[in-house]
């Protein structure tokens, strides 16, 4: 890949996170908020320290929302066994908001990625993630782990 493909890519990543951050202004949310119901969104119970990493929220952002979230009786704390770290996951109150949420961003995805991937889309991702690690060992990140399959990531 050489510099002007490289530089479209980076173009195209803020591209991206421009169109999450429109789309929770017009939804009347934070968008750091967006991002934490959609992490919870897959029914599984995550730990700050995961969503914090994996979706690049500062640990200190990610506990204010937490708390705000957890106040709005959204969210929902599940201490760990021999560890103070809790986990954190969407309660029925906060899974009802995010079914009127997030259909709109999840429409948005699926019509984007059909439209210009189609079958292809596997691949694609595929080597997007590949890149995205790679990157990130280059530049001396700590890169978050592979996620299973079947995540629902922006």
């Amino acid at each position: 890949m050489d510099r002007e493909q490289i530089r479209r890519v980076m173009i195209g990543v803020n591209i991206i996170e421009g169109s999450y951050d429109e789309i929770s202004r017009r939804l009347g949310i934070k968008e750091n908020l967006l991002v934490l119901l959609y992490a919870l969104d897959d029914g599984r119970a995550h730990s700050q320290v995961e969503i914090s990493r994996n979706w690049m929220m500062p640990r200190t952002t990610l506990n204010t929302i937490v708390k705000e979230c957890v106040a709005k009786g959204l969210v929902m704390l599940e201490p760990q066994p021999h560890t103070r770290e809790k986990y954190l996951r969407l309660t029925p109150a906060g899974q009802a908001w995010g079914q009127k949420i997030l259909p709109p961003v999840y429409q948005a995805e699926q019509r984007a990625f059909e439209e210009v991937l189609g079958q292809a889309g596997g691949a694609f991702v595929e080597g997007f993630e590949a890149f995205a690690r790679a990157l990130c060992r280059e530049m001396g990140s700590p890169c978050p782990p592979k996620e299973e399959s079947g995540d629902k990531s922006p």
